[in-house]
Parts: structure tokens; C-alpha cells; sequence
């Protein structure tokens, strides 16, 4: 399927090469040269409810494209400017933030959480996939929520939802991202990052003796 036709199908849910052109400042891509999108017309048509299907160059400003990067070009307070990331930084060292960057090729991605995967665990998830899904990489999703709050003038992804990724980070805990606003308003609005810590011999109990 071309560029064309799938803008068609896909309407608003297509960000590809011309739609990423077109977004305003602080976007500056040195190359939007796209390959022919991968996917089936069937896979397409299918997915075309439910998914946004974007192109993620792998350079702005002339660098790759991290969630670091995105950090540095976003900001972490919502007071100076939104969309931003949520003000956190205990990812900053760890590969998947400073060294995973966009792939430069297509992604066919959720729009909306599964409901019937809600409060359930990852490796419970993954393994009910079908057989051409994955989570996606955590730039992958952070680069598609900003493109799509450009593109649609302030929709959310994921607005109150956390989506699982593929990437892990040094312990191997999972990573997960979204929810750009908390719905109780306890917490400022950003893009999350969050781990998924996994029980260890670290993890204990120290009691106290009560009166």
C-alpha cells in the first residue's frame, strides 16, 4: 500500500514523512526519507480502527532520537511548557533511554490500551500476542505520543493508561510508559517511564515489635 492510500484508510491515525514535515517546532528532521510501509494491505485494513500507523526517523537536529533526547527537546515541568516528559530521572544512564533510538521504519501501534489486559501481568500479556504482535519499544511510544499531540493540537495517548514496552532496563525489570495525566491529580502532568521491579533476595521484611 502507498503513502497516499493509507492516508486515506487511516485518515487522522497516519503520521508518515509529510505529516512529520509539517509538524511545528521543536521537531527539526534532517531526513524524512521513508521505505514502502511494511505491512499487508489486509494487516492494515484490519488495524485501521484501532491503530496509528507512524513513521519514526531516526534523526533530529542531526541526533539520534532517544527518550533522552526527547527529554532534552520536551522538558520535565509542565508549568514552563506541555507537552513534556514527567519529571523523573532515574532512566537517564540506562541503555534504553541514552542509546535505543528510533529505527527509522513504520510502526502499527495501539491507539488505546486492551481493555481485556488490564491489571494483568506482562509476561501474561505477551504471551496471549498473536503471532505478528510485540510490545513496542518505549522511544517508539514516546516519540508517537508527541507526534500525535502536534498533529492532532493536544490529543493524548494513553492519557490516564500505561502501555508495557519491549525494553528492560540493567536489573531486567520491564519497562512501562504513558498516562500523561494523573486522573486523581495527586501527580503533574508528563509522559511517564516507569520499571516494573521484579522480586529479589534484596526484597525482605524488617518487623517492628508493637506494644
Amino acid at each position: 500500500m502507498t503513502n497516499e492510500e493509507a492516508r486515506a484508510l487511516f485518515s487522522g491515525r497516519f503520521i508518515g514523512p509529510d505529516e512529520l514535515r509539517a509538524l511545528a517546532s521543536p521537531f527539526s528532521f534532517d531526513s524524512l526519507e521513508a521505505p514502502t510501509i511494511p505491512f499487508s494491505d489486509e494487516a492494515l485494513r484490519k488495524n485501521t480502527g484501532t491503530h496509528i500507523l507512524i513513521f519514526t526517523p531516526r534523526t533530529n537536529f542531526g541526533s539520534p532520537i532517544t527518550l533522552n533526547a526527547l527529554r532534552d527537546l520536551f522538558g520535565v515541568d509542565p508549568a514552563v511548557s506541555e507537552p513534556c516528559m514527567y519529571n523523573q530521572d532515574w532512566y537517564v544512564k540506562e541503555d534504553f533511554a541514552a542509546k535505543q533510538s528510533l529505527d527509522g521504519g513504520w510502526h502499527l501501534i495501539r491507539k488505546d490500551v486492551l481493555e481485556e489486559a488490564r491489571a494483568k501481568r506482562p509476561d501474561e500479556i505477551e504471551s496471549s500476542l498473536r503471532g505478528n504482535e510485540s510490545f513496542p519499544a518505549a522511544v517508539t511510544c514516546a516519540f508517537a505520543f508527541f507526534a500525535y499531540w502536534y498533529m492532532t493540537g493536544g490529543e493524548k495517548l494513553w492519557k490516564h493508561d500505561f502501555v508495557w514496552c519491549s525494553d528492560r532496563d540493567h536489573n531486567n525489570d520491564r519497562i512501562y510508559v504513558g498516562r500523561y495525566e494523573d486522573p486523581t491529580g495527586v501527580n503533574k502532568n508528563g509522559f511517564n517511564i516507569h520499571r516494573h521491579l521484579a522480586l529479589r533476595p534484596a526484597y525482605s521484611a524488617a518487623p517492628e515489635v508493637v506494644s
